[in-house]
Protein backbone atom coordinates (compact mmCIF):
# COMPACT_ATOMS: atom_id res chain seq x y z
CA UNK A 1 0.00 0.00 0.00
CA UNK A 2 2.81 2.24 0.69
CA UNK A 3 4.29 1.32 -2.46
CA UNK A 4 0.83 2.40 -4.23
CA UNK A 5 0.87 5.69 -2.41
CA UNK A 6 4.37 6.73 -3.19
CA UNK A 7 3.32 5.91 -7.37
CA UNK A 8 0.26 8.15 -7.19
CA UNK A 9 2.25 11.18 -5.50
CA UNK A 10 5.14 10.75 -8.37
CA UNK A 11 2.59 10.71 -10.70
CA UNK A 12 1.09 13.70 -9.40
CA UNK A 13 3.93 15.12 -9.03
CA UNK A 14 4.55 14.64 -12.59
CA UNK A 15 1.47 16.36 -13.91
CA UNK A 16 1.73 18.67 -11.85
CA UNK A 17 5.02 20.11 -13.22
CA UNK A 18 4.06 19.51 -17.16
CA UNK A 19 1.03 21.04 -16.84
CA UNK A 20 2.86 24.29 -15.03
CA UNK A 21 5.86 23.76 -18.33
CA UNK A 22 2.85 24.16 -20.71
CA UNK A 23 0.99 27.28 -19.02
CA UNK A 24 3.31 30.35 -20.02
CA UNK A 25 4.09 32.87 -17.49
CA UNK A 26 2.34 36.45 -17.43
CA UNK A 27 4.85 38.88 -18.50
CA UNK A 28 5.95 40.79 -15.21
CA UNK A 29 6.12 43.92 -16.30
CA UNK A 30 3.63 45.85 -19.02
CA UNK A 31 4.90 45.47 -22.56
CA UNK A 32 6.76 47.53 -24.45
CA UNK A 33 4.80 46.68 -27.75
CA UNK A 34 1.17 46.19 -28.82
CA UNK A 35 0.89 42.49 -27.89
CA UNK A 36 -1.78 41.93 -31.36
CA UNK A 37 -1.84 39.66 -34.24
CA UNK A 38 -3.64 39.13 -37.06
CA UNK A 39 -3.87 35.46 -37.86
CA UNK A 40 -5.07 34.28 -41.98
CA UNK A 41 -5.94 30.85 -41.92
CA UNK A 42 -8.17 27.98 -43.91
CA UNK A 43 -11.77 27.57 -42.24
CA UNK A 44 -11.17 23.99 -42.41
CA UNK A 45 -7.25 23.49 -40.38
CA UNK A 46 -7.60 22.38 -37.01
CA UNK A 47 -3.50 23.21 -36.02
CA UNK A 48 -4.46 26.95 -36.83
CA UNK A 49 -6.98 27.37 -34.29
CA UNK A 50 -5.02 25.42 -31.82
CA UNK A 51 -2.05 27.79 -32.29
CA UNK A 52 -4.36 30.79 -32.12
CA UNK A 53 -5.60 29.37 -28.97
CA UNK A 54 -2.15 28.91 -27.63
CA UNK A 55 -1.44 32.31 -28.64
CA UNK A 56 -4.38 34.08 -26.67
CA UNK A 57 -2.93 32.11 -23.38
CA UNK A 58 -0.03 33.50 -23.87
CA UNK A 59 -1.06 37.37 -23.89
CA UNK A 60 -1.51 37.78 -27.77
CA UNK A 61 -5.06 40.00 -28.72
CA UNK A 62 -5.40 37.79 -32.03
CA UNK A 63 -7.75 38.69 -34.44
CA UNK A 64 -8.12 35.17 -36.48
CA UNK A 65 -9.08 35.74 -40.11
CA UNK A 66 -10.12 33.13 -42.30
CA UNK A 67 -8.99 33.36 -46.13
CA UNK A 68 -9.41 31.54 -49.74
CA UNK A 69 -6.46 32.69 -50.63
CA UNK A 70 -3.61 32.20 -47.84
CA UNK A 71 -1.12 32.08 -51.09
CA UNK A 72 -1.97 35.64 -51.79
CA UNK A 73 -1.58 36.61 -47.92
CA UNK A 74 2.07 34.82 -47.58
CA UNK A 75 2.60 36.75 -51.02
CA UNK A 76 1.96 40.11 -49.93
CA UNK A 77 3.38 39.81 -46.81
CA UNK A 78 6.71 38.38 -48.22
CA UNK A 79 6.77 34.84 -47.12
CA UNK A 80 8.50 32.82 -49.65
CA UNK A 81 7.15 29.57 -50.57
CA UNK A 82 10.29 27.45 -48.64
CA UNK A 83 9.38 29.57 -45.43
CA UNK A 84 5.41 28.73 -45.62
CA UNK A 85 3.24 26.72 -43.34
CA UNK A 86 -0.38 26.71 -42.64
CA UNK A 87 -1.18 30.16 -41.48
CA UNK A 88 0.48 33.71 -41.57
CA UNK A 89 0.04 36.41 -38.50
CA UNK A 90 0.96 40.04 -39.17
CA UNK A 91 1.91 42.40 -36.10
CA UNK A 92 0.43 45.78 -35.37
CA UNK A 93 3.72 46.77 -36.31
CA UNK A 94 3.74 45.25 -39.50
CA UNK A 95 5.84 42.14 -39.08
CA UNK A 96 5.17 38.53 -40.00
CA UNK A 97 4.88 35.49 -38.46
CA UNK A 98 4.79 32.29 -40.27
CA UNK A 99 3.17 29.11 -38.67
CA UNK A 100 3.61 27.52 -35.69
CA UNK A 101 5.91 29.48 -33.74
CA UNK A 102 6.59 29.50 -29.80
CA UNK A 103 5.14 32.62 -28.38
CA UNK A 104 7.91 33.07 -26.38
CA UNK A 105 9.83 33.91 -29.70
CA UNK A 106 7.75 35.84 -31.09
CA UNK A 107 7.76 37.81 -27.73
CA UNK A 108 11.70 38.10 -27.60
CA UNK A 109 11.43 39.34 -31.37
CA UNK A 110 8.51 41.90 -30.60
CA UNK A 111 10.33 43.34 -27.62
CA UNK A 112 14.19 43.92 -29.91
CA UNK A 113 12.84 43.28 -33.20
CA UNK A 114 16.16 43.04 -34.99
CA UNK A 115 17.58 45.32 -37.47
CA UNK A 116 15.99 44.56 -41.30
CA UNK A 117 14.14 41.64 -40.23
CA UNK A 118 10.65 41.34 -41.66
CA UNK A 119 9.92 38.40 -38.85
CA UNK A 120 10.01 34.76 -37.89
CA UNK A 121 8.89 31.55 -39.79
CA UNK A 122 8.78 28.04 -39.14
CA UNK A 123 8.65 26.17 -42.26
CA UNK A 124 6.29 23.65 -42.67
CA UNK A 125 4.44 22.00 -39.88
CA UNK A 126 6.80 20.28 -37.52
CA UNK A 127 5.39 17.54 -35.12
CA UNK A 128 5.00 18.88 -31.53
CA UNK A 129 5.44 22.57 -32.00
CA UNK A 130 2.64 24.97 -30.98
CA UNK A 131 -0.84 24.18 -32.23
CA UNK A 132 1.41 20.65 -33.32
CA UNK A 133 0.91 18.72 -30.47
CA UNK A 134 0.33 14.94 -31.11
CA UNK A 135 1.07 13.27 -27.71
CA UNK A 136 4.99 12.71 -26.76
CA UNK A 137 5.88 13.18 -29.92
CA UNK A 138 8.25 16.02 -31.25
CA UNK A 139 10.48 16.65 -34.31
CA UNK A 140 13.29 19.56 -33.38
CA UNK A 141 12.76 22.28 -35.82
CA UNK A 142 15.05 26.18 -36.44
CA UNK A 143 12.92 29.01 -36.36
CA UNK A 144 14.13 31.44 -39.40
CA UNK A 145 14.39 34.91 -39.04
CA UNK A 146 13.51 36.53 -42.49
CA UNK A 147 14.33 39.77 -43.76
CA UNK A 148 12.98 42.19 -46.04
CA UNK A 149 16.35 41.92 -48.30
CA UNK A 150 14.77 38.26 -48.94
CA UNK A 151 18.06 36.61 -46.89
CA UNK A 152 17.61 34.61 -43.67
CA UNK A 153 18.65 33.19 -40.78
CA UNK A 154 18.42 31.10 -37.46
CA UNK A 155 16.77 33.19 -34.94
CA UNK A 156 16.51 29.92 -32.47
CA UNK A 157 16.84 26.03 -32.84
CA UNK A 158 14.02 24.04 -31.02
CA UNK A 159 15.68 21.39 -30.06
CA UNK A 160 13.13 19.72 -27.61
CA UNK A 161 9.26 20.65 -26.70
CA UNK A 162 10.07 21.87 -23.40
CA UNK A 163 12.33 24.75 -24.96
CA UNK A 164 9.22 26.19 -26.51
CA UNK A 165 7.68 27.43 -23.54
Amino acid sequence: MYRTFLAAIAIFSTALALSACAEPAEPAEPLAYNPSLTTYKSTTCGCCKLWVDYAQKTGFDIVAKDVDDLNGVKKQYGVKPRYQSCHTSVSKEGYVFEGHLPAKLIHRFLENPPEGALGLAVPGMPLGSPGMEVGNRFTPYQVMQLNKDGSSVVYAEITSAEEQF
